[in-house]
């Protein structure tokens, strides 16, 4: 006897575990360096579609997240550093 699959033919397949391509796009603009004012600002804009309010809401829960750390942990291992070196200092 086989083992069924765990979806139905007519269900759809349940979502990859990781990262979704937003939150991959959130770390790509944090891996680059930024010439001057306004152009991260831009290029979240742009790229990304959302308020670099918004932007820094997702990335600061993405330092939180296990899977950002297993797909690029030199850049959360970064900004969390630098995240607990504000807290510190205020």
């Amino acid at each position: 006897m086989t083992a069924s699959p765990p979806n139905g033919p007519d269900e759809p397949a349940a979502p990859p575990l990781g990262l979704s391509d937003r939150d991959r796009a959130v770390l790509a603009v944090e891996r680059q360096s930024w010439a001057g004012p306004g152009a991260k600002e831009r290029e979240i804009r742009e790229r990304l579609g959302i308020s670099p309010t918004r932007y820094y809401q997702l990335l600061n829960a993405l330092l939180d997240d296990r899977r950002a750390l297993e797909a690029d942990p030199v850049t959360v291992n970064r900004l969390r550093r630098v995240r607990e070196a504000r807290r510190g200092r205020r």
